[in-house]
């Protein structure tokens, strides 16, 4: 049988999707049905329980494949990453909404009604998929009871100019292991949602986004020539230059996203992991 990086492969040893027929070994597969998220947030957790570790996070909207519903859990693999894990079904509705437009702000609130004077039901976070199907007043109607402010919203086909511009807007959001929201964030989950805006897959964890992500550039050991966008990674982290002295990342040290002088971050890394640079890739060519 081949073997198959567990993240992104809906198999377990007894049930696995039926397009992996023949290719894993399960007790039994399964034909998936397609869902979406209807929380502002959904978590993927390691296992169906709420204090399992969470692994990642699903945004409002995104389309996610369903092989299990179990006692409340569903198993399921990610639209946009293809990441697999165990989520609430509360947060799943049925189907694809076919997204018109995404958030381009931290948090954008959900209203019952077009107006500011409603107290919130929900929150959107930065990326949310929505489908717009009317406009009232500024306000965008997403759902049976449910606006948000249009000015928060691009359409699906345009993207945000600068995914630099993007981060920068997450500083001094909280590090959570698994995050990808202003409500808390890692190192991967910044970088991935940042590109996403725009318009650059990317994949979900720190090693994958190493291997599929831009160019790699020589830097010598005073990390000299970089520039605005560049990538640095190190074994189970990655950061983002803002200029070319200055890194962007989220982090466990400071337990937010913060911004500071490479060198001082790179000397701390390995002073307290034995862990040096591993690439640094550049998006486009110089």
């Amino acid at each position: 049988m081949t073997l198959f990086d567990p993240r992104v492969t809906p198999a377990r040893p007894d049930l696995a999707a039926a397009q992996l027929r023949g290719q894993v070994a399960a007790d039994d597969y399964v034909q998936g049905r397609t869902l979406h998220v209807c929380a502002g947030t959904a978590d993927l957790h390691h296992a169906p329980a709420p204090d399992a570790s969470l692994d990642t996070q699903a945004l409002f909207g995104e389309e996610v494949t369903l092989y299990e519903d179990h006692e409340g859990w569903g198993w399921v693999q990610l639209g946009r990453d293809g990441y697999v894990g165990y989520m609430s079904m509360a947060a799943l509705a049925e189907g694809q909404i076919k997204p018109t437009h995404r958030v381009t702000v931290n948090r954008s609130l959900v209203y019952p009604g077009p107006d500011l004077k409603f107290p919130a039901r929900d929150a959107l976070p930065l990326g949310a998929s929505v489908c717009v199907r009317a406009t009232m007043g500024g306000y965008a109607q997403i759902d049976n009871a449910a606006f948000v402010f249009s000015g928060h919203l691009l359409p699906s086909g345009e993207n945000q100019k600068e995914f630099v511009a993007v981060a920068e807007r997450l500083l001094h959001a909280p590090y959570l292991w698994g995050g990808k929201t202003s409500l808390g964030i890692d190192c991967s989950g910044l970088v991935q949602i940042s590109l996403d805006a725009a318009g650059i897959d990317a994949p979900r964890d720190t090693d994958l986004q190493e291997q599929a992500l831009g160019l790699p550039i020589a830097v010598g050991t005073d990390v000299a020539g970089l520039r605005r966008g560049d990538l640095v990674f190190w074994r189970g982290h990655v950061g983002i230059m803002c200029n070319e002295t200055t890194l962007l990342h989220a982090n466990a040290h400071h337990m937010l996203v913060a911004s500071e002088p490479l060198r001082i971050a790179r000397d701390r890394i390995l002073a307290k992991t034995s862990q040096p640079i591993s690439a640094i890739k550049r998006l486009e060519p110089a």
